[in-house]
């Protein structure tokens, strides 16, 4: 083990440390070498051929020929690829998909993860985001223990010959043999797709394990270490893994879960989040104790930006990463090397610091609450709702929020239903406090407060505790990389749990 860590210090920091540092200096010039050899890459397939990437020389060329899209508009061609056709978006054939929650007109999206950006996108990712950690913690013995990872699962679709499954499931199953030789559980027990039956085993698996790193989406990862403790009859992982150092979270915002993970850990424990979809491993936390993202430039994946009141014109305005502004919110368009042109991720970012790119995660293009024209986005919900918390001395376990529509005798709300870890001691001070909050963060949400013409205070429901497990339990959500939806713009999932109290 001591020979592993000496490796992995010595390879991530002299080189990883050095490219990290070479991109940040070169941040454009890089972007656009990338665009160019993903064209020349694809300049054969199916999709090339249509929009001519033989001749496509500049960036202005590349941005007229090529449309942006959605999943659906690449749904068809994607289940051509899944059903074993080559050399349609991307060169050769496609073995692995990366199944994610769906769209409006799908229930499911299935995203390519070709070798190629398996090994250049997610992996190298990981690579980096240790070698910015030890280079952050030049002490750190992690790699004399093991790292905990929660993975999901993968089927085989039909008889082509294809996979599909989270993304986690795709990667451990590919893990290169030194990432699976300090890692637990097994790959066996990672990968099993009953999500109760799997939270047993790797308690058992887990059980006097020297556990130095954990892996894994925040709120699962919470489920799987409360009930570790309840097995072990402790209060603190700290008193099951003395020698805990780090956990890299990521998948959902970790804001909602902080206090509860404060709880459980020391506070020597350090958190780094990261930014990693089924589209690819977009950004990393590279600084201590700031939440920041450092966009990831040379991972296979060339970035472009629409700003958020263009998104629903039809021909909205798209601009490369040199002409981002700070602060303002864009939503996330990629082209990527398995395959994906010009895609709409879902996501919205905001550019924090232009030199080096770091981002912030604002919310999705989809998840907001907008009925009144309130514009309330996941960044000024979980912002409210930190500030909330403090002021009443409350802990969230889960949220969502979704509209109450107006009717001849009532204006409209936003109906919050949340699950306490430890509740209020007064309701009515925490709706107060949450909607001054949201006052104070969103001005359109404050023009609609106004005295309660459009919109009345909120209505807060108190969930028993396990209802947003049941939910996930009862829709075949449980494990891997799924999530509570936590801003909607119709009643769809507040109804659906309300169903359920």
């Amino acid at each position: 083990m001591k020979y592993l860590s000496g490796y992995f210090t010595s390879a991530f920091l002299k080189r990883r440390i050095k490219r990290i540092e070479s991109i940040i200096r070169n941040p454009i010039e890089i972007q656009y070498k990338l665009i160019h050899q993903l064209i020349a890459y694809a300049k054969n397939t199916e999709f090339g051929k249509k929009y001519g990437f033989f001749d496509i020389k500049k960036y202005q060329q590349f941005s007229e020929r090529i449309p942006i899209c959605k999943y659906p508009d690449l749904q068809p061609i994607i289940e051509r690829i899944r059903k074993g056709e080559k050399n349609l978006l991307w060169p050769g054939k496609v073995k692995w998909f990366a199944r994610s929650s769906g769209t409006t007109s799908t229930k499911s999206k299935y995203i390519p993860v070709t070798k190629l950006s398996m090994h250049e996108c997610h992996y190298k990712a990981g690579k980096d985001m240790l070698s910015i950690y030890i280079h952050n913690h030049p002490k750190t013995k992690i790699f004399f223990g093991k790292a905990l990872r929660l993975g999901g699962s993968h089927e085989l679709y039909r008889n082509y010959n294809t996979f599909y499954g989270d993304l986690s499931s795709i990667l451990i199953k590919n893990l290169p043999f030194w990432a699976e030789y300090i890692s637990i559980p097994r790959k066996k027990i990672a990968l099993m797709s009953e999500w109760e039956e799997k939270l047993e085993t790797l308690v058992k698996e887990t059980e006097k394990k020297d556990v130095r790193l954990l892996l894994g989406v925040c709120s699962w990862l919470l489920i799987f270490l409360n009930h570790l403790l309840k097995k072990f009859e402790k209060k603190k992982y700290n008193d099951i893994w003395p020698h805990i150092e780090v956990i890299f979270h990521g998948g959902v915002s970790f804001n909602p879960y902080r206090e509860q993970y404060n709880d459980l850990f020391s506070p020597s424990v350090n958190y780094y989040d990261v930014y990693s979809a089924s589209e690819g491993f977009f950004a990393v936390q590279d600084q201590k104790n700031v939440e920041d993202l450092l966009l990831l430039l040379d991972h296979g994946i060339f970035y472009e930006f629409i700003p958020m009141e263009e998104i629903h014109n039809p021909y909205p305005k798209i601009i490369p990463i040199e002409k981002v502004e700070l602060k303002k919110n864009y939503a996330l368009v990629v082209s990527t090397n398995a395959g994906l042109w010009r895609y709409i991720v879902g996501d919205t970012i905001k550019f924090t610091s232009l030199s080096p790119y770091r981002i912030s995660i604002s919310g999705r293009t989809n998840h907001y609450i907008n009925t009144f024209g309130e514009e309330l986005i996941i960044e000024n919900a979980e912002k409210a709702l930190n500030v909330t918390c403090i002021k009443t001395d409350s802990i969230i376990h889960e949220y969502t929020a979704g509209p109450i529509y107006m009717n001849q005798k009532n204006s409209g709300a936003h109906e919050w239903i949340i699950e306490f870890k430890k509740p209020p001691k007064d309701l009515c001070y925490f709706r107060d406090t949450l909607d001054k909050e949201l006052k104070s963060l969103n001005s359109d949400y404050e023009i609609k407060r106004y005295k309660n013409m459009i919109l009345r205070p909120p209505v807060i429901f108190v969930a028993r505790n396990g209802l947003f497990y049941d939910w996930l339990k009862k829709h075949r959500k449980l494990g891997g990389q799924n999530k509570i939806p936590r801003l909607s713009n119709d009643r769809k999932y507040i109804d659906s749990l309300l169903n359920m109290k």
